[in-house]
């Protein structure tokens, strides 16, 4: 395996983690980031939209957690309304309702989880 396919091994688990996308470089649009290995062009990594990342993200948690976040009890939903806050995910448009809607709770509850740590 060469230097730039161990390089290209070595960033996938990360360009999985933002549900981003690796292509040819030559294939790169002007939003996309390409790496380089060595002075030369090894991949390009398109980068998912703010909604498809907290979607990721909530997928990626539900992974971890083995079951579905909505069958969470309160005090775990709070502990995922943390991390997402620590993460922005509330600063993506309709991100308190796409969080509400995984957790199984209103929009309410979430803003509520999010106070309680202010006070707190």
């Amino acid at each position: 395996m060469s230097g730039e396919e161990r390089f290209i091994t070595a960033v996938k688990p990360l360009v999985d983690a933002i549900g981003g996308e690796m292509l040819p470089p030559d294939e790169a649009g002007p939003d996309d980031v390409v790496l380089a290995w060595e002075g030369t062009d090894a991949v390009a990594v398109r980068l998912p939209q703010l909604a498809d990342s907290l979607d990721h993200i909530l997928a990626a948690m539900e992974r971890r957690m083995g079951m579905p976040l909505a069958e969470l009890d309160r005090k775990a939903k709070q502990e995922i309304v943390r991390t997402l806050e620590a993460r922005g995910a509330f600063a993506v448009r309709h991100g308190v309702e796409t969080v509400a809607s995984a957790l199984g709770v209103s929009r309410f509850t979430v803003y509520n989880y999010l106070n309680r740590e202010k006070g707190s």
